[in-house]
């Protein structure tokens, strides 16, 4: 059997779409498009997609990764903390007595700096909207997505679900961890209606009270978010109000339901 009756993989199609072939290999690929009518539509599509994503993210895709996401940073932060809970245990052990005591709330490493989760969703929403081939993690077809994050973020398997979204015509696509403070992760759900606009939901365990539906806007995209119990989350979209108000509220009914069972 040539390379050429070998049967060509999704990856590789993917490869195609991307410009990531070789010229060889792309040649093969050519050659196997014009004699398999159904790779080939599912390529167009492809293509036609990555292209209304460009047209519609195509700026936000070359942003740098905001600082709240990178991990090297969150990764100095905590050693930088971990530094200065040992130095002040020193001080206070020779001095001792009532320097000690008065210095006893040295002991503790100094909080993470302040931060806004609603601006950490709309960043994290902003950077993976804009990817045609990565945007999640894994998809939404794997059993353990809602389990996998549910335990990393809350720490029990099944208090955190992706709600379901269809009536707006949403589908879930799937989700990814990221970085939240450290070894604080969040969770980021990933959904897609049929107009390729793509909406999310972030999720992170934060205390603070409960909060009602709140509305706020960044550029060409918004967010509504709220507060239950230890969880915070923010479902992010394009800035369309009533809209985004509607699938917030959604949200927030089947999640409120499901935790307080």
């Amino acid at each position: 059997m040539t390379d050429r009756d070998t049967p060509i993989t999704d990856d590789e199609l993917h490869a195609y779409v991307d410009g990531e072939l070789s010229p060889e290999r792309r040649k093969i690929v050519d050659a196997w498009l014009a004699t398999h009518p159904d790779d080939a539509a599912r390529v167009a599509s492809w293509r036609a997609h990555a292209e209304l994503i460009r047209i519609r993210y195509g700026g936000v895709a070359h942003n740098p990764v905001p600082p709240r996401l990178d991990v090297a940073r969150l990764a100095r932060n905590q050693r930088r903390w971990t530094f200065a809970a040992a130095a002040a245990m020193v001080i206070a052990f020779v001095s001792g007595g009532a320097a000690g005591w008065f210095g006893r709330g040295a002991l503790e490493p100094p909080g993470p700096p302040p931060r806004t989760v609603t601006a950490d969703a709309l960043e994290a929403h902003k950077l993976y909207i804009a990817e045609v081939r990565h945007p999640i993690e894994v998809p939404a077809s794997a059993n353990h997505l809602n389990p996998w994050l549910s335990r990393r973020v809350v720490g029990i398997p099944t208090s955190l679900k992706a709600p379901d979204l269809s009536a707006f015509g949403l589908k879930l696509m799937g989700g990814r961890l990221l970085p939240w403070q450290p070894g604080q992760p969040a969770a980021l759900f990933m959904y897609e209606n049929a107009a390729l606009e793509r909406y999310t939901l972030y999720a992170v365990r934060v205390g603070g009270p409960d909060t009602s539906l709140h509305y706020d806007v960044s550029g060409n995209v918004a967010a509504v978010y709220w507060g239950d119990g230890e969880v915070r989350f923010v479902v992010s979209g394009p800035a369309d109000r009533e809209k985004l108000l509607k699938i917030g509220q959604a949200a927030y009914e089947q999640l409120a339901s499901r935790t307080r069972t």
